[in-house]
C-alpha cells in the first residue's frame, strides 16, 4: 500500500521539468495512462517497485514513437522500379523544387488570369496533354480507377459496356474491373472466351442498348499459347461503324517507346492516339513517371459530358497534384527525360549498375561476402506482365545468418532487399547513385 501512496498525481507530474517542451495535452494524455496502468500492476503484484524517472521516461519514449511520422523513406534495392508498395514512380528533387513555391503559395489553380474571373483547374493541364499527345481535350481525376468509374458512370450507366471475358481483370487491392462496372451502373456484357476474342464477337455484341466497346489493360497477369484479342485500331472502327463509344483503360501507359522491346505488345500513348480513339485513360504514377492522377484524353464532347458529372467534384485532384503532373508533362514535351526517375532508371546501361555495384562490393570487402552477378527484374505495378528486363545484383551473406535474417536487419534500418535463390540480393536497377553510401553505411551498421 506504500507503493500505491508514492505513485504521482496526474496534475502534479504533468508539471515535470521534461516536458516542458512537449504538448500538454498528449503528456495528460500518456501520463494518465501509465499512471492507471502503475496502479493495476501494483495491485495485481506484478510489481513490486519503481522509480519515478523510468515512469518519465517512458512517457516521452512513448510520445516520440506516437508523433514520429508513419512515412519514412526507404531504399528500393529490390529491382522493381515501379513498386506498388513502396510509393511507386519517384518524382524528382528538381521537378519538386520547381512547383514547390508555386503550391506553397496562393495560386490561379481556379481563377482566369487573363479575363479577372473564375476559371477551370483541369486547363492548366489540358494545353500540355494537346500538344504532347494530339488529343482534343483531357480531364485529371485522382487515379486511373476513378477514371473508369467516371467513364462508365457518364456513358454507359443502365446502358451495356461491352468487354472481352479475358479482359476482366483484377489488379491490387482486390479492384475488379467487373465490380467496378456494377458499381457505376454500367450494364456488363462479356464477348469471347478466356483465351480468343474475334472482331466480330464485338459487332455481333452490340444491340441499340450498346453504349461503349471497352478494351482493358491485362494488369499483372498475361494469356500465352492459343490466344487472340482485337487490336485497339479495329475496335475503334466497329465503334465508329456502329456509332457507339470505344474506350480503352489502358492502365499504364508509357507515353514513349520502352527499352528492350518492352513495347511490342503494348504500344505508346502516342501510337495509340495515332489512330484518333473517342476515350482513352491511364495512370499518371506508373510508367508515366508523375504524381498519383488518372488521366482522361479523348474527344472533347466526351470530356465535356465528363466534366458535367457530380461524381467529378469527389475525384478531382488537388493543386499539388496538377502542379507535378504538369511538370512532368511538361518534362516529355522539352524532351528532358532525366528529369523523369522512372524512364531514366529504366534507360540506365547495365554498365553503368555493374559499376555502382562494384563500388558498393568494394567497400565491404572486409564487412560481409558479397558477389555481384547478373540479375533480372519486373518493372512493377502492374505494367508489362511477366516482361523481365536486365540488372545487375550484390549478394550479401554474413558468418551463419540465414536470408530472412539479413533481409529483416536491412528492412529494420529501411533498406528493402530481395531473396532470390537462397541469398539476400541488392537490385541496382532500381537503387539510386546518391543512396550507395548510405547503403554501404547501413550494411556496416547491422554487420558490425
Amino acid at each position: 500500500m506504500n507503493l500505491l501512496k508514492s505513485i504521482p498525481k496526474v496534475d502534479k507530474f504533468i508539471k515535470h521539468k521534461t516536458f516542458e517542451n512537449y504538448s500538454k495535452k498528449l503528456i495528460t494524455k500518456l501520463a494518465k495512462e501509465k499512471i492507471n496502468r502503475l496502479r493495476e500492476d501494483i495491485l495485481s503484484e506484478k510489481i513490486t517497485e519503481f522509480k519515478e524517472e523510468d515512469l518519465v521516461k517512458n512517457i516521452i519514449n512513448e510520445y516520440k514513437n506516437i508523433t514520429k511520422p508513419s512515412l519514412q523513406n526507404i531504399i528500393n534495392a529490390t529491382g522493381i522500379i515501379v513498386h506498388t508498395n513502396l510509393g511507386r514512380s519517384l518524382i524528382s528533387e528538381k521537378s519538386f523544387e520547381k512547383v514547390k513555391k508555386v503550391a506553397s503559395s496562393y495560386n490561379n489553380l481556379e481563377y482566369n488570369l487573363k479575363e479577372g474571373k473564375r476559371g477551370e483547374r483541369y486547363s492548366h493541364i489540358v494545353k500540355t496533354l494537346q500538344n504532347l499527345t494530339g488529343c482534343e481535350d483531357a480531364l485529371v481525376v485522382n487515379n486511373n480507377a476513378s477514371a473508369v468509374f467516371l467513364v462508365l458512370n457518364t456513358f454507359a450507366k443502365n446502358k451495356e459496356a461491352v468487354v472481352s471475358r479475358g479482359e476482366l481483370v483484377e489488379i491490387g487491392g482486390s479492384f475488379r474491373v467487373p465490380e467496378v462496372m456494377i458499381q457505376s451502373g454500367a450494364l456488363l456484357k462479356e464477348i469471347g472466351t478466356t483465351n480468343k476474342t474475334h472482331k466480330k464477337d464485338y459487332e455481333n455484341a452490340i444491340t441499340s442498348n450498346t453504349s461503349i466497346l471497352m478494351k482493358v489493360h491485362k494488369s499483372n497477369y498475361s494469356i500465352e499459347g492459343f490466344t487472340s484479342e482485337v487490336e485497339l485500331k479495329d475496335i475503334i472502327e466497329v465503334a465508329k461503324e456502329k456509332n457507339v463509344i470505344d474506350y480503352f483503360d489502358m492502365g499504364s501507359g508509357h507515353m514513349i517507346d520502352l527499352p528492350y522491346n518492352l513495347d511490342t505488345k503494348e504500344p505508346s500513348i502516342l501510337k495509340i492516339m495515332q489512330h484518333k480513339p473517342s476515350l482513352i485513360s491511364f495512370s499518371g504514377d506508373k510508367l508515366l513517371g508523375s504524381v498519383q492522377a488518372g488521366i482522361i484524353i479523348g474527344k472533347k464532347e466526351l470530356i465535356e459530358k465528363l466534366k458535367k458529372n457530380q461524381l467529378l467534384r469527389m475525384l478531382r485532384v488537388d493543386k499539388i497534384t496538377l502542379c507535378l503532373l504538369e511538370e512532368h508533362l511538361n518534362s516529355y514535351l522539352k524532351n528532358e527525360l532525366d528529369d523523369i526517375p522512372t524512364l531514366k532508371m529504366l534507360h540506365t546501361p547495365i554498365e553503368e549498375l555493374e559499376k555502382r555495384a562494384l563500388y558498393v562490393k568494394n567497400s565491404l570487402n572486409t564487412i560481409c561476402k558479397c558477389e555481384v552477378i547478373k540479375s533480372e527484374t519486373l518493372i512493377g505495378g502492374g505494367t508489362t506482365p511477366n516482361r523481365k528486363i536486365p540488372s545487375i545484383a550484390l549478394t550479401l551473406e554474413y558468418k551463419n545468418y540465414k536470408p530472412n535474417k539479413i533481409e529483416k536487419l536491412l528492412r529494420d534500418n529501411c533498406l528493402i532487399s530481395r531473396i532470390e535463390n537462397e541469398k539476400v540480393l541488392l537490385d541496382f536497377r532500381s537503387i539510386q547513385k546518391n543512396e550507395l553510401d548510405e547503403i554501404i553505411a547501413i550494411i556496416k551498421k547491422v554487420f558490425k
